[in-house]
């Protein structure tokens, strides 16, 4: 008897091949310079903020430190997708290793991950400040924050280990990926064999750390008792709460699109609309966190201020 001959590629075939560029053809100079403007504006802006709260000691504060790590996420997440897709914009051999591949899904979406779960810390952080004031310095001690941050980020890097290790346990029958970057659910979909397992424990992470959003939405219903009842707090909320609001909404419609996309897309959609829906939550919010934040919250806007006029 004659078996079907079936190409199964293991995880001894070291290359992917990412397919999300070729249809693109013509502009690539200038889709390059504006990639590289926005991964270089990325940079700038999440860099100074985080300098201007290390180096203002009056922004040594929880709220600032969660706020610096957010800009730190920023960097670690884009730095595992702009230097390799810059670099394919100039090159027609769009490959990427299978160690390399696997390492850019865990970056990418621990770096997603690690936002919400910073938000969620932002969230606490101001409805003690606000709700809770005198007791605000017991609660949020130095040890807490620290404990807080670790947290922040050992949770989402446990849980894309998770992924990841089980992503590259499958057996695979194709090594192109659709895409402009290795996304999980681009890997998985290429398996041989069931990915039911994958796909039950994707949606677990999925409804986990939308959950974020949950807890974060009904945390601002005793804040906004609270801010309406008093000028002080009215300005709180509006500086600290309201540039929250925005960045929790910017990452996660950001997110959502390319969650829906990834499992829901319709194979018709333009490879323009795909690569762009593919690129908003590593696009978007490294942007746009720290400029809504640096021109929203008064201490921060005042210190960028001073350095700018060179008051040091």
């Amino acid at each position: 008897e004659v078996k079907p001959l079936t190409h199964k590629m293991t995880n001894k075939t070291n290359i992917f091949y990412l397919s999300g560029l070729n249809d693109l053809t013509t502009n690539r100079g200038l889709i390059f310079t504006f990639i590289f403007l926005c991964y270089s504006l990325i940079w700038i802006v999440n860099g100074a903020l985080i300098l201007v709260i290390i180096l203002e000691e009056k922004l040594h504060e929880p709220m600032y430190i969660f706020l610096c790590n957010l800009c730190i996420n920023s960097l670690y997440g884009t730095a595992a997708f702009y230097p390799k897709f810059l670099y394919d914009l100039v090159t027609n051999n769009h490959t990427i290793s299978y160690a390399g591949c696997m390492l850019q899904v865990f970056v990418i979406y621990s770096y997603a991950a690690t936002d919400f779960s910073i938000l969620a810390l932002i969230a606490y952080d101001r409805y003690l400040a606000i709700c809770r004031p005198l007791e605000y310095h017991s609660l949020m001690t130095k040890h807490k924050v620290v404990l807080l941050v670790c947290f922040s980020r050992l949770v989402p890097w446990l849980c894309h280990t998770t992924v990841t290790i089980m992503t590259s346990l499958l057996q695979l029958c194709d090594s192109h990926i659709d895409k402009l970057y290795c996304a999980n659910w681009s890997i998985v979909k290429l398996s041989c064999n069931s990915i039911m397992t994958n796909n039950i424990v994707g949606y677990i992470f999925i409804l986990f750390y939308f959950c974020h959003d949950v807890f974060i939405m009904c945390s601002y219903v005793p804040l906004l008792k609270s801010a309406v009842k008093s000028r002080d707090g009215r300005k709180k909320f509006t500086q600290t709460c309201v540039p929250h609001l925005f960045c929790l909404l910017n990452v996660t419609v950001a997110l959502l699109f390319d969650l829906m996309y990834a499992r829901y897309g319709s194979p018709s959609m333009s490879a323009g609309v795909k690569n762009f829906m593919s690129l908003q939550f590593l696009l978007f919010p490294p942007i746009l966190n720290p400029l809504i934040y640096g021109l929203k919250l008064t201490q921060v806007r005042n210190r960028l201020l001073n350095v700018f006029k060179g008051k040091g």
